[in-house]
């Protein structure tokens, strides 16, 4: 039984835990708290807006079914469970601020994003909620759901198959990720798909949808609820750990991802007159006939050649590259790196890959 001073001692840890503040914590202080002790709640947050607009989209569709939304390490939909996860980052400003800085960019921190979003994760909670990558004809259309998930994948840029609503293709992905790209197109308001898509196979696919969510329209969902995976209440790592986990695993997203390679190809040092000249002004000088040539030779858009291109200039810049090699045979070298990484990127959504 306790005594008087275990409930004094009970009173004390309670009042001296202070109360976390994430709009003024010291970033390093915010950097070492667990994920379990962020003060996140979806309710009150633009997210909710957010969430409301999803169901109102499925209501007008009289299609019976909400699932539930809770906050997630990362946008996702647990393997058979009808329920959405939502990045936590999302439920606060400072904590968008935080993955802006650490990874970038904070996907889906815009209304328009958030939506496009909760739309494609929303279809893989209805497959699951009624059982349509079961059916036969789902599967005669997409595929099969067992099929498995590679690292990367290989996609055809110019193919009307597939309905285009994620970037980099990703209906192409799986056929679980054919099917929800394409009722995300479908429960998209205010768009004609029917005129968007015409003369493509895709929409054939969208036909399809059209014709289940009618056949499933005012039925209740044969499951409503699941389990809640992932969610970041019961996550123990610290925001720091997170972080350096997933900068590593998507380490080809930040410049340093090129330096191992770069210093394959050139050395470190001080630039001397006509013998050891600087990498990045040969990048410099050769940037219009790069960036036409990778592009014309791998197909893929001038744009994300110069995304690269930049990433690359900006790194050699940094570790002071030079070359003693003739210029053709230099620019050869980066014409041939950048093609390297290109022709990757276009048929598997990455860049890894070594020389």
């Amino acid at each position: 039984m306790p005594t008087s001073k275990d409930v004094a001692k009970v009173r004390v840890d309670a009042v001296a835990k202070p109360q976390i503040d994430l709009a003024t914590i010291p970033e390093d202080a915010l950097l070492a708290l667990r994920m379990c002790e962020l003060p996140l709640r979806i309710e009150g947050t633009w997210l909710e807006a957010r969430i409301a607009q999803l169901y109102r989209e499925l209501e007008a569709r009289n299609i019976p079914f909400k699932p539930r939304c809770y906050l997630a390490d990362e946008w996702l939909t647990p393997e058979g469970e009808p329920v959405i996860g939502i990045p936590f980052y999302l439920a606060h400003p400072r904590l968008i601020e935080l993955q802006r800085k650490m990874m970038l960019e904070a996907e889906g921190d815009t209304d328009a994003a958030c939506m496009k979003l909760l739309r494609h994760e929303c279809g893989h909670a209805l497959s699951y909620a009624y059982d349509l990558n079961r059916k036969r004809s789902w599967q005669r259309v997409f595929g099969h759901s067992s099929e498995e998930y590679g690292d990367t994948y290989r996609f055809r840029p110019y193919s009307k198959s597939y309905v285009r609503h994620l970037d980099y293709y990703y209906a192409q992905y799986h056929p679980d990720e054919d099917f929800v790209e394409t009722f995300a197109v479908w429960l998209t308001p205010d768009l004609d798909w029917r005129r968007k898509y015409a003369g493509w196979k895709a929409l054939d696919k969208l036909l399809f949808v059209d014709k289940l969510m009618a056949d499933i329209a005012g039925k209740p969902p044969l499951r409503a609820s699941g389990k809640l995976l992932w969610k970041v209440s019961a996550i123990r790592s610290t925001l720091d750990r997170y972080y350096k986990k997933r900068r590593q695993a998507e380490a080809e997203d930040f410049p340093e991802f090129h330096d191992d390679n770069l210093r394959r190809l050139f050395a470190e040092g001080k630039a001397q007159g006509e013998t050891r000249r600087p990498v990045a002004k040969l990048l410099q000088a050769q940037r219009k006939p790069l960036l036409v040539e990778v592009s014309n030779w791998t197909g893929e858009r001038r744009h994300m050649v110069n995304k690269v291109y930049k990433a690359v200039l900006q790194r050699s810049r940094a570790l002071r590259l030079v070359t003693d090699e003739a210029d053709t045979v230099a620019v050869l070298k980066l014409a041939t790196y950048l093609t390297t990484l290109m022709m990757n990127y276009r048929y598997t959504t990455r860049l890894r890959g070594k020389l």
